[in-house]
């Protein structure tokens, strides 16, 4: 039985699909504050994401000793190869959603896909995963029209899109795991579960 550090909807689904025996709790993290604290320190998008992974990790370790904590999260940086290029966050609104995907029509934007293990407030496995998504060229009818359809569900997810729904339709090529763009790096974690003895060998 491992503990996850979140409430996420798609991680949760993940680790059910995957029979990884689980519990949620919500860490309790004010990731604005967060994320602006750590961007005052310079992280850039990989490190960023691997930081609040961990703060969310050890924030749930304090209350459940003796458990394997998973904390994950995942930030977007925009540009061609650039972990510092620009980092998009999750849209405030709709209005701020259309913003992002007329900014994201037409180019190559990362996700940076963060999971860290705490067990007793230490720190014990990591592992960040980047995937390179290409996004088509959007018109503004296709985006209104795709946010009418999927906008309660997209509306949580950084770059305002659910690939295992009809976000998949705004890209043109994906290089990267899929499990890494719904928000967990899957395999290296089953891979370390199995060393721990979480999962049969």
């Amino acid at each position: 039985m491992i503990v996850l550090a979140s409430q996420s909807a798609s991680r949760r689904a993940l680790l059910t699909a995957a029979h990884v025996p689980f519990e949620a709790l919500s860490p309790g993290v004010d990731e604005d504050a967060a994320k602006d604290a750590l961007r005052a320190d310079g992280l850039d998008a990989r490190a960023l994401a691997d930081a609040l992974a961990e703060l969310k990790a050890l924030k749930v370790s304090r209350r459940v000793p003796g458990a394997l904590v998973l904390g994950c999260d995942q930030t977007l940086s925009v540009g061609d190869g650039a972990d510092r290029g620009d980092m998009i966050d999750k849209a405030v609104d709709r209005a701020d959603a259309e913003r992002i995907l007329r900014l994201l029509s037409g180019r190559v934007h990362h996700l940076h896909s963060a999971a860290v293990i705490v067990l007793n407030g230490e720190p014990i496995w990591r592992h960040v995963e980047r995937v390179r998504m290409t996004m088509r060229p959007l018109s503004d009818d296709f985006i209104r029209a795709y946010l009418d359809d999927d906008w309660d569900a997209c509306r949580w997810c950084v770059g305002c899109y659910r690939i295992e729904g009809p976000g998949a339709q705004l890209f043109s090529r994906v290089e990267g795991s899929q499990f890494a763009i719904q928000g967990l790096p899957l395999l290296p974690l089953l891979d370390f579960l199995r060393t721990r003895g979480v999962l049969a060998a």
